[in-house]
């Protein structure tokens, strides 16, 4: 199931029915896979989810600067919303958008110019984190500096081969990119 991960719920909906990436179920199939998968996800949300190490560490520092922080997932957004708000994460970001939030979900860079136009600030001021080739390809047609990381679903070594979904900057944690924005000491 997780190399189905990363276009939605739909999505991962029709790939674990068919067992492929790139078919699609029965309608009826399908439907009832979706109302299942739905209901049961609701229901255990956070029974096997926690955050990657440092992450809420990092998320603090970022805070700390007066970055504002956002979470552009192709998740559905109450899920994603209720998702952070049981980890104790939600207080820490501006805005959540979700896959089902806009008329495009990512790779498309429509939620990213979202983002920048809400906060009001200027797409090549941000920065996009992001485990997977979505994540990447929206950074980079929104303008945005691309930010991968070396946990999650993705694999960066492999997606740092394509020029595509090669990131501008490789992570391990969340707490690196505060190090980073940090003014280099001569």
């Amino acid at each position: 199931i997780e190399g189905y991960v990363g276009d939605g719920i739909g999505k991962l909906v029709h790939r674990v029915i068919t067992n492929d990436r790139d078919q699609e179920a029965a309608p009826d199939l399908w439907e009832k896979g979706f109302v299942f998968y739905m209901k049961y996800y609701r229901d255990h949300l956070s029974d096997f989810t926690r955050p990657y190490s440092e992450t809420e560490a990092g998320l603090a520092l970022l805070k700390s600067l007066g970055i504002p922080l956002v979470v552009i997932t192709n998740k559905n957004e109450i899920l994603a919303a209720e998702l952070l708000k049981q980890l104790g994460l939600a207080d820490y970001f501006s805005l959540i958008l979700g896959g089902d939030s806009l008329p495009e979900k990512k790779p498309s860079p429509l939620p990213l110019q979202h983002a920048a136009e809400v906060l009001g600030i200027d797409p090549a001021n941000m920065i996009m984190v992001g485990d997977s080739r979505n994540d990447i390809i929206a950074a980079k047609a929104a303008g945005c500096l691309s930010v991968g990381v070396t946990f999650g679903y993705g694999d960066m070594t492999l997606l740092s081969q394509d020029k595509a979904t090669k990131p501008d900057w490789i992570i391990g944690s969340l707490p690196e990119i505060y190090e980073n924005l940090q003014p280099k000491k001569a």
